[in-house]
């Protein structure tokens, strides 16, 4: 019994490291996306007008180097989501057996959890 409260205890903590995780990631892929261009002042805005357009052939541009990049960084996003949900629900599944020490052993891996991974967040 006491295996089992512990085990539950640290996935509750493991999953709210995740949850933490998944912000650092998320901030970090905003970081490394290039800022969009606007147009600024009317010369640029006359070139992107629609008849202007229409008359210049449009060429493909090259894909950008961080393209590739950016579809390994939105499926590890996507796995990390998948692993948050999963173990949610696993966890949920655990508090829905209505054993009062398995459900102390996610409030308090919750807590925990917090306690040790949400002070990361102001380091970002």
């Amino acid at each position: 019994m006491v295996v089992s409260v512990l085990v539950v205890l640290l996935l509750t903590v493991f999953y709210e490291v995740l949850k933490v995780w998944r912000v650092c990631l998320s901030s970090s892929s905003k970081l490394a996306r290039p800022p969009s261009q606007h147009p600024s002042d009317s010369s640029s805005m006359l070139e992107c007008s629609p008849s202007v357009s229409s008359l210049t052939p449009i060429e493909p541009r090259p894909p950008a180097p961080s393209t590739k990049n950016s579809w390994l960084l939105h499926g590890i996003q996507t796995a990390l989501h998948v692993l948050q949900v999963s173990l949610g629900y696993m966890l949920m599944l655990c508090v829905m057996s209505y054993n009062t020490w398995i459900f102390l052993g996610v409030i308090v891996g919750s807590a925990l959890g917090y306690f040790i991974s949400f002070p990361l967040l102001g380091h970002i």
